[in-house]
């Protein structure tokens, strides 16, 4: 493993990454000095790291100049920050390339329809920025493929996020493990058990708002007190439950009403336009699940 993948891996290990949205209006205008302190406020709340532009912050859809204003922005807090790369018709060698530049400690690829592992050597070639691969629901990683990613030199960990699949996340993470990478969890609805299955570090959207809610089920993972992780866990299973369901990719606007009522973006930005449309009536419940 290179030797900046090997930091990066020690430096994130244990910690609480917020996949933060990108709070926008309605017609998807971005407010940095609103990005700014939304995303102050998830460090300031227990997150260690953040992810930004990820599936979450819908980077695949944001200008050039935005995505780099917002990777700037996180910077600028002094936490590890990843920047999601790829998921779109751009260059995603060319992100990463901007993201180094910028900054970023790191770039969490987004899955491809083409050769995975060629897709991240070229990210390596043109950046050289250590990379997080990404087992994602809507492309889940064939475990050949994983296996020759996590053998890369800049892979410095893996990011699983399969939601109803047990058995895929058991397998990532033991081979993430087995190839001495970083272990990453982005189970929302399996957060628990991913970190009991072996998991060593939480890169999450249900971090996106109510983080403390996260930060708390590691903290009680990490003491000796099997209730108080009961607990925590069960408080972050029911957010999970009313934010992360059907239909799926709506869980974005869902996480923005919950940090409009947490008082962290305004109304006015609390909209993801990329998303499929939600009944207002749904928001109540969000909200109340959130408290």
């Amino acid at each position: 493993m290179d030797i900046a993948a090997r930091n990066l891996r020690d430096r994130l290990r244990g910690a609480l990454i917020a996949a933060a949205a990108t709070p926008m209006t309605a017609s998807g205008e971005v407010d940095l000095d609103v990005v700014s302190r939304y995303l102050a406020g998830l460090v300031a709340d227990g997150a260690t790291g953040l992810a930004v532009l990820a599936h979450t912050g819908r980077g695949p859809y944001l200008a050039p100049d935005v995505r780099a204003a917002v990777i700037e922005r996180a910077v600028a807090l002094g936490v590890p920050v990843l920047a999601g790369v790829g998921g779109g018709p751009s260059d995603t060698a060319e992100q990463a390339s901007v993201a180094a530049g910028l900054g970023a400690d790191g770039v969490l690829v987004f899955p491809s329809e083409g050769d995975r592992v060629a897709l991240h050597e070229e990210v390596w070639q043109a950046a050289r920025l250590p990379m997080i691969a990404f087992d994602l629901y809507t492309r889940p990683c064939p475990a050949g493929t994983m296996r020759e990613l996590l053998r890369h030199p800049g892979v410095a960990g893996l990011k699983t996020a399969l939601l109803s699949d047990a058995m895929g996340c058991q397998r990532a993470i033991a081979l993430t493990r087995e190839a001495g990478r970083l272990a990453i969890t982005g189970e929302d609805r399996m957060f628990g058990p991913s970190l009991l299955w072996g998991a060593e570090a939480a890169l999450v959207g249900i971090a996106a708002a109510s983080v403390g809610v996260t930060a708390a089920v590691l903290e009680a993972f990490r003491g000796k007190d099997l209730r108080v992780f009961e607990e925590a866990s069960g408080r972050l299973d029911r957010l999970a439950l009313a934010t992360f369901t059907e239909p799926m990719e709506g869980y974005v606007q869902r996480m923005l009403w919950l940090a409009a009522a947490e008082g962290r973006v305004p109304e006015s930005h609390a909209h993801d336009p990329y998303g499929p449309p939600l009944p207002e009536q749904e928001r109540a419940g969000v909200v109340t699940a959130s408290r």
